[in-house]
């Protein structure tokens, strides 16, 4: 191959000298090609010795081609050599080999052409939020935004410039629209795939039914958009007819399940969401679709698939609508196989936006998370074998003795394994009885070295259920096995019932294999320096809650101890442009906390880009900001008595229309059970838990005489605009519970660095919460109402500055209770 139709004289001298400058060893390069193809530039990667050089370098997605060089003057390529080859091809660069003196070359894989991108004019692209646009033109209540158009203007950058956008846009800015047009608008140019990742399925819907049509008939294009969800949201029809031919055992479910039957006939869409009603949960994972169970193309109802449906919806769409958990899913599926050139959970993307980024760390904390309990694992045996016992006498289900007849040895070789599940079965009770035995007096408890010795019977545990699950895997292999022998002779019908029985039992056997490997992951808890390991005891309350009924169990979970790193390397470095967009990013001022924690602090810097652009509503004229001084700390005694008290004074003060916000269920538990005799004959209170979470907030804006009494989720995404919501109370100030395991352990990593965990961890989590909190309030330019906050270590401690500073200037009162609720009443009746 003639090296000068490949490489620039220029390059070939500057390869030469730096291959001079390594003693002659391997040299690893990026190179860059021009127009026709040729290597005009070539920048050292990795250094190595005569025969090996690391090839492994994050800089390496940026070339065009990969190069380096073999001192023995051999350019054949080894077996290394191809697998490197591979992987660049499947990134669309060459890799090219040459010897020391740069006179001769052997192309291993040609490189792919640069692909052509046509930028996004900022201004031309801005211009469609302005007074003189296309939205100004169909809306009559439109308003310009500075803060929104300069927002889609630094999005624009971000995609020209493949960089990371950490934007904060206050709530009415209009970030959707300033994303939206943007992303549109470069699908439309570049026909590369933008992925929009939310937080919340409210988001979600608002984006797909409102906000996506809207921006493209502003900006008069036609871009596909799609809503991807998780493949278990939607009902399998091999795994429901499965169930239902098992007469006999899920009998006190045969009406439900005979309802999502006649439903699979009727829906288009084939999702949980499409459902009139909500089935049992246990019943859903029964018929539901998962990738451990899927046939593919050998499914009987492939055609008819509602995941397969929705895949080809997503291929053929140029933007994506997804959730946080799903696109880490895709991420964890690139990073262990596929790339970024394939389908894998997403079809092939280049281009992301995080919307509700402030969820990103905790999203991907509880998705890279992994978790045993002895429900969990008893779905994957009992699908294999259950024994039902009746008037009648007992009767055997599962996909095992279904498969009984065709393996050597039949029911009696499938009794035997049977015996080895119930094995597990005991030895999982014994792991659950020793997991409780620890959390006897407390609801979590962390595996560390000062604890160990508590955990020595739950260690124990492990043992027996891996012991017990051994006993179990083999030999379900083999049954497999034999049936897959068995299958090359069936044909019709017969080979269709005996795949789909076998992916049954294979998904089931996986599952097996997978708590064996968790098992052995806790028992090595001590080399697993980058992960927590915890227990957490929970309540099973069965279907209709009754108490009475109900039981204890333990939650096995390991854990992260940072998902900075994942992030990096599976989001910010392979994806050419990421914007992550909120309202709450900032803390103390700043964007380094989020930064830190999510992992943009590691990506290069020179491609990250920071901004805030300020809510324009009127907070200082239409916000107070109230704090009752007589109220105790929360670590007083009295603090509980004093919120029960509080609580009704301050919801008769807004007339109802308010939110109750809760770091603690059973603080909220208590407060409701004090308000309830006082209130309820003036308003509808409202409870979370009490309902399903979308039913009651749908209560809560159309009663504007109701009180939500919440927790957790509530604090976040969820939108109340006008007169249902008038008034936010914050309990208290949001931080972590201490004892949380979790958190512990980031504390404690940030102590051996030498660092304050409080104030770089705690504080500014919870400030980011808090700004949460306090966004549910004003939705709208013309909403009005009032934050209070209970919690008196905001004015007395010296971090509760960072709370007050971090939020928009309100009107503020400080002020014994009574005198706060007459001035609560005042403001609102001000409004009215």
């Amino acid at each position: 191959m003639e090296i000068h139709k490949r490489f620039s004289a220029e390059c070939r001298a500057d390869i030469k000298a730096h291959i001079k400058e390594a003693g002659g060893n391997e040299v690893f390069f990026a190179g860059t090609v021009d127009d026709a193809g040729v290597v005009v530039s070539a920048a050292v990667l990795a250094r190595g010795h005569k025969t090996a050089v690391p090839a492994n370098h994050p800089r390496a997605k940026d070339a065009s081609v990969l190069i380096h060089n073999h001192p023995s003057g051999v350019l054949e390529p080894s077996d290394e050599d191809l697998g490197i080859a591979v992987d660049a091809s499947e990134n669309a660069r060459g890799f090219y080999i040459v010897d020391n003196a740069v006179t001769r070359v052997y192309v291993v894989a040609e490189p792919v052409p640069a692909k052509k991108i046509s930028r996004l004019d900022d201004e031309a692209v801005s211009a469609h939020l302005s007074l003189n646009g296309e939205f100004a033109k169909n809306n009559e209540r439109f308003e310009e935004r500075e803060s929104q158009i300069e927002l889609a203007r630094r999005v624009c950058q971000a995609f020209n410039e493949g960089g990371i956008g950490v934007f904060e846009a206050g709530t009415g800015v209009g970030k959707s629209f300033a994303y939206l047009i943007p992303a549109i608008l470069w699908q439309d140019k570049n026909k590369e795939r933008v992925v929009i990742s939310t937080g919340t399925i409210n988001l979600q819907q608002q984006l797909m039914q409102k906000d996506i049509p809207a921006a493209l008939g502003i900006v008069r294009k036609k871009v596909k958009a799609a809503l991807v969800k998780g493949r278990q949201q939607y009902v399998c029809f091999r795994r429901l007819y499965y169930l239902i031919a098992e007469p006999d055992l899920f009998f006190d479910e045969r009406e439900e399940l005979e309802m999502i039957a006649s439903w699979a006939q009727q829906t288009h869409d084939g999702s949980r969401a499409d459902l009139s009603f909500q089935p049992s949960q246990a019943l859903w994972q029964r018929v539901n679709s998962e990738s451990d169970g899927c046939m593919g193309m050998r499914c009987d109802y492939h055609d008819a698939c509602f995941v397969m449906k929705a895949k080809k919806d997503a291929q053929d769409a140029g933007i994506i609508v997804a959730n946080h958990h799903l696109l880490f899913a895709d991420v964890e599926t690139r990073l262990q196989s596929a790339g970024y050139g394939d389908y894998a959970v997403l079809p092939p993307y280049e281009r992301v936006i995080f919307d509700e980024a402030h969820g990103i760390e905790e999203a991907a904390t509880s998705f890279f998370s992994e978790e045993l309990t002895r429900f969990k694992l008893a779905k994957q045996l009992n699908t294999l074998s259950y024994a039902s016992r009746s008037a009648r006498g007992a009767k055997r289900f599962g996909a095992l003795w279904k498969l009984a007849p065709h393996i050597a040895g039949g029911e009696e070789r499938a009794g035997e394994i049977a015996g080895a599940l119930e094995g597990v079965k005991e030895s999982l009770l014994g792991l659950d009885g020793a997991g409780l035995d620890v959390l006897v007096a407390s609801y979590t408890a962390r595996l560390i070295s000062i604890t160990a010795g508590r955990f020595g019977d739950v260690f124990a545990a492990f043992h027996k259920l891996i012991a017990s699950l051994s006993s179990c895997v083999s030999p379900l292999q083999g049954v497999l096995d034999e049936c897959a022998a068995a299958l090359e002779n069936q044909r019709g019908e017969q080979s269709l019932k005996l795949e789909s029985l076998m992916w049954e039992a294979k998904r089931a056997h996986k599952g097996l294999l997978d708590a064996q490997r968790f098992c052995k992951n806790f028992l090595d808890w001590q080399n697993q320096a980058d992960t927590v390991f915890w227990l957490e005891k929970n309540k099973f309350m069965p279907r209709g809650g009754a108490s009475r009924d109900s039981a204890w169990y333990a939650r096995f979970v390991q854990t992260p101890l940072e998902i900075a790193t994942k992030m990096n390397e599976g989001v910010f470095e392979p994806v050419k442009s990421v914007v992550c967009v909120s309202a709450t990013l900032k803390t103390a001022g700043g964007f380094s906390y989020w930064m830190g924690r999510t992992g943009v602090l590691r990506a290069d810097k020179a491609r990250v880009a920071a901004a805030e652009f300020p809510s324009p509503f009127p907070y200082r004229d239409n916000v107070l900001f109230a704090l009752p001084v007589d109220a105790p700390l929360p670590q007083e005694a009295g603090f509980q008595s004093f919120i029960e008290a509080a609580i009704p004074r301050l919801i008769d003060a807004a007339r109802g229309r308010t939110l109750v916000l809760f770091t603690s269920y059973d603080s909220l538990r208590s407060a409701w059970d004090a308000a309830l005799g006082e209130l309820s004959a003036r308003y509808t209170l409202l409870r979370q838990g009490d309902d399903d979470r979308a039913r009651l907030l749908d209560k809560f804006k159309n009663d504007t005489a109701s009180v939500l009494f919440a927790t957790d989720s509530f604090w976040t995404g969820i939108d109340v605009p006008g007169e249902s919501l008038s008034q936010v109370i914050i309990v208290k100030l949001p931080f972590s519970v201490p004892t949380d395991p979790v958190t512990q352990a980031r504390c404690e990593a940030l102590e051996s660095e030498g660092k304050n965990p409080f104030m770089e961890l705690s504080v500014p989590d919870a400030i980011i919460k808090f700004r949460q909190g306090f966004g549910r309030l004003i939705r709208h330019s013309d909403d009005r109402g009032v934050i209070t906050v209970l919690d008196k270590r905001i004015a007395q401690k010296f971090y509760g500055r960072l709370f007050v500073e971090s939020v928009p200037e309100t009107q503020r009162v400080a002020a014994p209770l009574a005198q706060v609720a007459g001035e609560i009443a005042d403001f609102l009746r001000g409004g009215a």
